[in-house]
């Protein structure tokens, strides 16, 4: 039986400049990056905790996060982490429980790594005292001097490093202090120990032990874990108010009754809304523009769909159709029909022709036959993006 003697850390501190976000708090299918990177960690039979170093200031959030994710059984501490890398790591190793004789050191941002890669890193720092994850480098490599090549590296000699990267605990505490302060220069712990004149085995990694650092990355890990594509339904009722004005899919209808509601009451916008935030994910409308929230009294519907497909698209996905469904006695959809096709089209940023509009008037049956109200319903695909 494998001797649970190691301890994991996770430098989660970042702020994904490149990304523009922080990547370690992204959803891939439902579990944030980091949680992802926990679970696969404490799945591995020698680790005896982990611990991670995130913002200052978002210790309880992370903890919190951590646990609703299935990834806090073996969590140990979570710490503020640095300005770098290696201040984070220095952070969390002062944290490590007593008794651990291992540390591992794994990227927040890699989400992929299997339990057996952590056992076969951290077999190999048990022998040799220190071990990284790598993968040969397959493609040519050329050294360059501007953006001109300066010549061409044997690339049988070259390995692309990963992680987990793990250690001898006192081998990893003696390349700190040998660096002293220059330890953020180092871009990964391996270094830090080589320099010190350590030795460092490396172990296969595995292709799909990738970083998100970056927009195509994180498209690659989503389309690991998530479907290409989703479906989201809305369904949206008002009463006619008299004195207001009656804005319908984005258009009005001068003369008609209008709408009772905080916003301009468009119900057939709304519905689409409602399902765009479903199919995504997202919660529903009022908890993004809440009906208590005068800075959405009178809104225009039309910019409140435009925010919701951007924070769709932030999420991922992108509208690819909508079906909308207006069952009401009045006012009168079909003379405008294509029109309010086209409008929603525009607030959408698709083509026309992938927004279907249909009406019904119920046969006279029920609040919207008895002329109270009506009712929007809208079916929307959503693609992954």
């Amino acid at each position: 039986m494998a001797h649970a003697d190691a301890v994991v850390i996770l430098p989660a501190a970042g702020k994904g400049t490149r990304l523009g976000q922080a990547k370690q708090y992204l959803e891939l299918g439902g579990v944030p990056v980091m949680a992802r990177a926990a679970r696969a960690a404490a799945a591995c039979q020698e680790v005896a905790a982990i611990v991670v170093a995130c913002p200052a200031g978002d210790e309880e959030k992370v903890r919190a996060l951590l646990e609703a994710h299935g990834a806090g059984a073996k969590l140990h501490a979570v710490v503020a982490g640095g300005a770098e890398r290696a201040d984070s790591v220095r952070n969390a190793l002062a944290a490590a429980p007593a008794g651990v004789e291992l540390v591992a050191v794994h990227d927040a941002a890699r989400p992929f790594a299997s339990p057996a890669l952590f056992t076969r890193v951290l077999e190999a720092a048990r022998t040799h005292g220190a071990a990284l994850a790598a993968i040969p480098c397959t493609d040519t490599v050329k050294k360059a001097e501007g953006t001109a090549v300066a010549g061409t590296l044997d690339r049988r000699t070259l390995w692309l490093a990963q992680t987990p990267q793990a250690f001898r605990i006192p081998v990893l505490r003696a390349g700190y202090e040998r660096a002293g302060n220059g330890a953020s220069s180092f871009t990964d712990e391996a270094s830090l120990v080589e320099a010190s004149g350590g030795r460092v085995e490396l172990v296969p990694g595995e292709k799909e032990n990738f970083k998100v650092t970056d927009a195509d990355d994180l498209a690659r890990a989503r389309a690991r874990v998530e479907l290409p594509a989703a479906v989201g339904f809305g369904l949206d009722v008002h009463a006619y108010e008299e004195g207001r004005r009656c804005i319908l899919g984005g258009i009005e209808f001068p003369g008609e009754v209008g709408l009772l509601g905080h916003s301009d009451a468009d119900a057939a916008l709304h519905a689409i809304m409602d399902a765009i935030l479903g199919g995504a994910g997202l919660g529903d409308i009022g908890l993004h523009f809440p009906d208590t929230d005068d800075r959405f009294r009178g809104a225009d519907s039309g910019r409140l769909l435009e925010e919701v497909v951007r924070r769709a698209a932030a999420a991922g996905f992108a509208v690819l159709n909508v079906d909308l469904t207006i069952a009401a006695a009045r006012p009168k959809i079909g003379p405008r029909r294509d029109e309010m096709r086209v409008r929603i089209a525009e607030l959408l940023g698709v083509p026309a022709a992938r927004v279907n509009v249909k009406a019904t008037t119920t046969e006279g049956l029920g609040f919207v036959g008895r002329k109270e109200g009506l009712a929007a319903q809208a079916v929307v695909l959503l693609a992954r993006c």
